[in-house]
This record gives structure tokens, sequence and C-alpha cells, in this order.
């Protein structure tokens, strides 16, 4: 092999390593992209809370269900909540068994008594769950992990979203 043809081909080597190199890292910020979008998904929140029931509180059945909490999965996915609880600050605790919220869906769970249905869930409680004065409303997935809470207080009511526990 001649000297010109040696160094023709390492030019060629050099520009065909400088091509995957330069592709590879044009890929690099698209594989990245996707592996964040999955590292969030799915996305379940607490979107609203009614923690003090319209009226008067007098622990009928009517009123303690005008005390809910709102859960919307973000996401066009269903997600299954089997297991997963929600809890108030002095430790009173749901636990949702066999329910999957569809993608886009909204689901509340209400404090008395009721049939559950897709869109409303009952804890069948005798006596109202969340304080009006001031409270927190904590959403765990089945892991015992923290997915979203959600407090008022002292004219403070503030939402805490992402994975942290």
């Amino acid at each position: 092999m001649s000297a010109s043809s040696t160094a023709s081909s390492r030019r060629l080597l050099a520009a065909a390593l400088a091509a995957g190199a330069v592709i590879g890292a044009a890929a690099l910020p698209a594989s990245a992209a996707d592996h964040d979008r999955n590292a969030r998904a799915p996305r379940v929140e607490i979107s609203d809370v009614q923690y003090d029931s319209p009226g008067r509180d007098d622990r009928s059945n009517r009123s303690l269900n005008k005390e809910w909490v709102e859960l919307t999965n973000t996401t066009r996915r269903a997600v299954n909540l089997d297991g997963w609880t929600l809890e108030d600050e002095d430790g009173h605790t749901y636990t949702f068994d066999g329910y999957r919220l569809p993608g886009r869906a909204t689901v509340r769970i209400h404090t008395g008594q009721g049939r559950d249905t897709r869109t409303d869930l009952y804890q069948d409680r005798r006596h109202y769950v969340w304080d009006n004065r001031s409270d927190t409303a904590t959403l765990r997935n089945d892991r015992d992990r923290f997915i979203d809470d959600e407090s008022w207080g002292n004219n403070n009511r503030h939402h805490h979203g992402g994975n942290r526990r």
C-alpha cells in the first residue's frame, strides 16, 4: 500500500468517526428529553380541596359529603391508585381499593358515606376529617412514596408537587 493511499484511508476514517460523533451528540439530547418525560409520568395531583363543608357543620351525611379532596390525572394514561393513601395531619387515612383514575380525569373523595362511582369515592366516615383552620392533605402511592400535598391555614394555602418524601 502506498503512502498516499494510507493517508487517504486515515482521512476517510477520521471523517467517518467525526460524522458519527456529530450524529451521536445530536441524538443525545432527544434521548435525555425522553428519559425526563418518562421519569415524571404518571402524574396525579391534588387539584382542589373543600375542607370547610358549606353550611352548618351538623355531621349529617350530606354535610360530610360536602367536604372532599379532588385528585386529577394530568397524563393521558390511566393510573392504578390501588393501595394509594390520602391522609390528614391527624393520621386519618383513606386507602384506595381497586380504583383506576382514567387519563385527564378527576375524582372527588368525599368524607361521608355513599356509593363509589367513576367520579366520586366515599371514605364512609361519620366525622369530619379536614380541619377548617389548618391542615394538610397528603397523597402517597402504594409504596408509601410522597406524590403530592395541599395545605391551608392562616390565609396561607399552598401546594407542593414533585416526588419528594
